[in-house]
């Protein structure tokens, strides 16, 4: 298997990693915003309380704890995050391929997988969207907040694996 991205030359790799890397911290900076209003006891993290609810009661009472213009901010959010997904995605992705491309072997093996887990995580990410988003207008089926819940989780693991990685792999001393 070869990584996702293996396509883009390698003088290109850096310069578009850098610009996915600022979109997505600009957006990320978005969200901080976005979800400072809908921030209560009940949904101490925001978005991210509602994400991993679980069970259509939990979400209930989250959506209940937000007034109207707070459900705006979070529909609003959830939509932007449609934006976010390929920004994070590619940035991230990128960052496993110039991470791993410091390596041979089993490094090189790894960041294929994981950087195709990076888009495989923005596709968690936009079914989790599509599950708290019929939440937020009523459904109260108990398949969407689980769908919400496992794809969320899901998502996260991926995500938290990739970053490790490249971590990693840009600090780990290349083999002479």
């Amino acid at each position: 298997m070869t990584h996702p991205l293996t396509f883009i030359p390698d003088h290109l790799r850096k310069p578009l990693f850098w610009a996915a890397l600022i979109l997505t911290l600009g957006l990320f900076a978005a969200f901080r915003v976005l979800n400072a209003p809908i921030t209560n006891p009940i949904a101490p993290g925001g978005i991210v309380t509602f994400e991993l609810a679980g069970t259509v009661k939990s979400a209930a009472e989250i959506i209940s704890s937000w007034d109207a213009k707070d459900r705006l901010f979070a529909a609003f959010g959830l939509g932007l995050d449609y934006l976010f997904m390929p920004a994070y995605a590619l940035a991230l992705s990128l960052g496993i391929l110039l991470a791993a491309g410091r390596h041979t072997g089993a490094w090189t093996k790894a960041g294929a997988w994981l950087g195709w887990g990076a888009f495989a995580a923005a596709l968690f990410d936009a079914v989790e969207n599509f599950a708290l988003l019929k939440l937020l207008i009523g459904s109260r089926m108990q398949l969407w907040p689980r769908l919400a819940y496992w794809s969320a989780s899901v998502k996260f693991g991926l995500l938290f694996i990739g970053l490790g990685f490249a971590l990693v792999a840009w600090l780990w001393p290349r083999k002479k």
